[in-house]
């Protein structure tokens, strides 16, 4: 029987992170649209589609494996966002926030697979 992601707090994080980072990237220069910005957003959609891919499986390993695939794009997620600050496509307000929202989420995700680990 498939898992309900939306009973997860690290989901609701995820998603949370993702909408974010979509409105933070927003006024990223065109010549980025291919480039940092995509892969911002791609690495920010990675967490929660990789939380309802797992939740979607019905064995614990792959369920695990999930979860470390989405901890791993959030902490892609945020090298990248601090990358984008440093570059000057991001400015320090919006940084912070998905910083701060990031290493929520990394922290959600960290303590779901400490718990699936100790199973």
């Amino acid at each position: 029987m498939a898992r309900d992601h939306r009973k997860l707090a690290a989901f609701d994080l995820a998603d949370e992170l993702t909408l974010c980072v979509y409105r933070s990237t927003r006024a990223f220069p065109a010549a980025e649209r291919f480039g940092l910005q995509a892969q911002l957003r791609r690495a920010a959609v990675s967490v929660p589609a990789n939380i309802v891919e797992g939740c979607a499986r019905s064995g614990e390993r792959d369920y695990l494996r999930f979860m470390e695939i989405a901890f791993g794009s959030c902490r892609e997620l945020l090298y990248l966002t601090n990358l984008s600050h440093r570059l000057g496509f991001l400015d320090a307000d919006s940084s912070l926030a998905i910083e701060r929202l990031g290493n929520r989420t990394a922290g959600a995700l960290l303590r779901l697979r400490q718990s699936l680990d100790r199973r």
